[in-house]
């Protein structure tokens, strides 16, 4: 039972990355599914949930607009796509299985950084 990520990295403000995670061991489209991340010095913050099915996403407010999280079960991949990107989006970020602020499982986590 595991979750792998994938596609963190250095960008530009302004640029564009993707993450992806892989599920493995579980009946992934039985679960919501979450991101979070670490900015350094600061607390974990939830930044977004989709829904099993993938009909109810949610976001929080400092990525709303910027940050679009998408699954395909088929896939057993969790994806989140990031544009905009500013400086304060720099942290380590993982997904989870679970709902905000209950996450049962996490990936190992993969960093990006912003900056130029």
């Amino acid at each position: 039972v595991q979750l792998v990520e994938s596609g963190g990295g250095l960008v530009q403000p302004g640029g564009s990355l993707r993450l992806s995670c892989t599920a493995s061991g579980f009946i992934f489209n039985y679960y919501n599914m979450v991101w979070v991340r670490q900015a350094p010095g600061k607390g974990l913050e939830w930044v977004s949930e989709i829904s099993n099915g993938g009909s109810s996403r949610d976001y929080a407010d400092s990525v709303k607009g910027r940050f679009t999280i998408s699954r395909d079960n088929a896939k057993n991949t969790l994806y989140l796509q990031m544009n905009s990107l500013k400086t304060e989006d720099t942290a380590l970020y993982y997904c989870a299985r679970g709902t905000r602020g209950n996450y049962e499982m996490w990936s190992q986590g993969t960093q990006v950084t912003v900056s130029s």
